[in-house]
């Protein structure tokens, strides 16, 4: 339905957006997979809300994840830093700026969302998103490009 009026908008030359283009859902299983490696955001979107779904049953002390946003040149720092940091402060450490957007640690069957401001992103920045538990950072990440 939304591609219809989409497709009807454009051929009328009504500037369009669809309401799920600055949104996005991210999944992440038991088998420590996000199922995405790489989201592409619009140049256009004022603000961008990815949600984090735990598809899989463990609970988040065994097979937690979370959505971290930062520079790439500083992903597997802060991730081994906030491996450090432990569950209660999301495997993050507390006020880091290298941090641009996170989600909390959520298990088996929940969500979580988080919106980011996107005049703090820079078109063609090299952007990475990753989880923070302990370990997952080296198999869960991806790219984030805003164009």
């Amino acid at each position: 339905m939304k591609k219809a009026i989409f497709g009807l908008l454009l051929a009328l030359g009504t500037p369009a957006v669809m309401a799920d283009e600055c949104a996005t859902v991210v999944e992440g299983n038991d088998a420590m997979q996000f199922n995405v490696k790489e989201i592409t955001v619009p140049a256009s979107c004022k603000s961008f809300t990815v949600t984090l779904k735990h598809v899989g049953k463990l609970p988040k002390n065994t097979m937690g994840h979370n959505w971290v946003l930062s520079q790439s040149a500083d992903y597997q720092a802060l991730a081994m830093a906030g491996a450090q940091a432990g569950l209660d402060k999301d495997y993050l450490p507390e006020g880091d700026a290298r941090v641009l957007a996170h989600t909390a640690i959520i298990g088996g069957g929940e969500e979580t969302a988080v919106t980011l401001d996107m005049a703090s992103l820079k078109k063609g920045g090299d952007y990475s998103f990753f989880c923070s538990f302990p370990g997952h950072f080296a198999v869960m990440h991806g790219k984030l490009v805003v164009q």
